[in-house]
C-alpha cells in the first residue's frame, strides 16, 4: 500500500518537491540503481541524495519543457484511444518501504493501474517498436507498481511530436523483488554515507571531479593494495588501448589503399565511404591576439577550470 504525501498542487513548489524527493528514491532512479541508465551513474545519484552535489537544473532543457507542455495532451489522447479515464495523482510513498517514492503522472479510474507519460525524439523511435519499451521506463513502471501495489501500468509516448503510442506493462513481481532489494541496499549507502564504486562512466567521473575540486598540494601516498592493483590495471588497459588504436588504423589504411580513388566501397554487404570534405574554418588566435588585442579580449571565452589527471 501507499499514501499520498504531496498533491499535484503542492508539487508546484519546486523546493518542497526537491526536499521530498531527496527523502527517498523515485521511479526514475530505478535504472540508475541497477546500472543501466546511460546518462547517470549510481555514484552521481548517491552524491545528489547525500547532498554532495546539487541535482542538475533541467528547467531550461527543451526536452523537459516540451514534455511537460505535452503531458495533458498525451493523457487526453490516451483516454480517447482507450476509453479509459485518468486523473492526476501526485507523489506517493510506500508504507512498507518508506524510502520508495513514486511521482505518478496519472491514475486510471476503476483499475489498479497508473499511466506514465513520455515524449521522445525521432531518434528514439526504434526503441518503441511493436511491444518494446525502453528498459529505463520499464523499470520505472515496475517501481511505481511496487510502491502502489497496482497490477499494471500503462505508458503513452509522443514520438517526434506527431506519432503517439500506448502500451501496457504488466506487474513483474520477480523484477519488483530485485528493485526492492537493490534499492534498499542503495538507500542504506545513502544513509551511511557510503559511496558506490565508480563504474567508469562519464557521469561517475564528473561526479568525482565535482565532489573533489582539489587544492591540497602535498603528496598523498596511496599504499593500499587495491590502489596498486588499480594503477597497474589502468596502465595495462592504457597500453592495450594504444595497441588497439594502432591496429585499427593499420586495417583502415589497408582498405583505403585498396579503394584508391573510389569514394564508395562495399565489403561483405557493409558500405564504406571515403569522401573529400570542405576544410574546417578556424581562427588563428595567436595572430589575432597579436594584431587585434582589443578584439581578442572582447570575444575570448575562458572555460571552467578542471582538474587534469595524469599518470
Amino acid at each position: 500500500m501507499a499514501k499520498l504525501v504531496m498533491t499535484v498542487e503542492e508539487m508546484k513548489d519546486r523546493q518542497a518537491w526537491l526536499k521530498l524527493r531527496n527523502s527517498g528514491l523515485g521511479g526514475s532512479d530505478a535504472s540508475v540503481i541497477l546500472g543501466i541508465n546511460p546518462w547517470k551513474s549510481a555514484l552521481a545519484l548517491w552524491a545528489e541524495k547525500t547532498g554532495e552535489l546539487e541535482p542538475e537544473d533541467l528547467s531550461g532543457n527543451q526536452r523537459v519543457y516540451w514534455g511537460q507542455k505535452n503531458e495533458a495532451n498525451i493523457a487526453e489522447w490516451f483516454m480517447e484511444q482507450t476509453g479509459k479515464k485518468v486523473i492526476r495523482r501526485g507523489m506517493m510513498r510506500s508504507c512498507e518501504h518508506p524510502w520508495m517514492l513514486a511521482s505518478v503522472d496519472r491514475e486510471v479510474v476503476g483499475e489498479k493501474a497508473g499511466l506514465e507519460i513520455k515524449t521522445a525524439g525521432v531518434d528514439q523511435a526504434k526503441k518503441w517498436q511493436e511491444d518494446e519499451v525502453p528498459d529505463a521506463y520499464y523499470l520505472q513502471c515496475q517501481w511505481y507498481m511496487a510502491v502502489t501495489g497496482y497490477d499494471r501500468w500503462y505508458i503513452a509516448v509522443l514520438i517526434g511530436g506527431n506519432e503517439a503510442k500506448w502500451k501496457t506493462v504488466e506487474r513483474n513481481q520477480a523484477q519488483i523483488d530485485v528493485l526492492i532489494q537493490e534499492g534498499e541496499k542503495f538507500w542504506n549507502m545513502v544513509q551511511t554515507k557510503t559511496p558506490p564504486a565508480p563504474d567508469g562512466s562519464k557521469s561517475a567521473g564528473e561526479a568525482i571531479a565535482a565532489m573533489h575540486p582539489g587544492g591540497r598540494t602535498e603528496t598523498l601516498e596511496l599504499q593500499a593494495p587495491e590502489m596498486v592493483i588499480a594503477y597497474e590495471r589502468m596502465k595495462h588497459f592504457e597500453a592495450a588501448e594504444k595497441e588497439a588504436k594502432e591496429a585499427k588504423e593499420q586495417y583502415k589504411q589497408q582498405i583505403m589503399e585498396a579503394m584508391g580513388d573510389f569514394e564508395v566501397a562495399e565489403i561483405a554487404g557493409n558500405k564504406i565511404t571515403w569522401k573529400t570534405q570542405a576544410g574546417k574554418t578556424t581562427i588563428d588566435t595567436k595572430a589575432l591576439k597579436k594584431d587585434l588585442p582589443d578584439v581578442y579580449e572582447k570575444y575570448k571565452k575562458v572555460g571552467k577550470p578542471t582538474r587534469v589527471f595524469k599518470a
